[in-house]
């Protein structure tokens, strides 16, 4: 017989992943949790380029993002 899996509500991706959900995808916001940026602040403190190096994010994340710092009129570092 096979063995149920308890849950014991320890997620370990819990917490900041909140942080953009619904504009991007988990690997991508896992991407950022790991670097500690979890606000349109810390996020406006990179450049384009920085972001489009790590996990998760190309093209179309990226402008998924460019267009929700927009509208919160926040954009990336120069």
């Amino acid at each position: 017989m096979a063995k149920s899996i308890k849950h014991t509500g320890n997620d370990h991706h819990a917490g900041s992943t909140d942080f953009l959900k619904g504009i991007i995808a988990m690997p991508a916001r896992r991407a950022l949790e790991r670097e500690k940026i979890d606000s349109l602040k810390k996020l406006s403190a990179c450049c384009e380029d920085e972001i489009l190096q790590r996990h998760g994010f190309g093209e179309n994340t990226l402008k998924k993002l460019k267009n929700h710092m927009s509208e919160n009129q926040i954009s990336f570092k120069k």
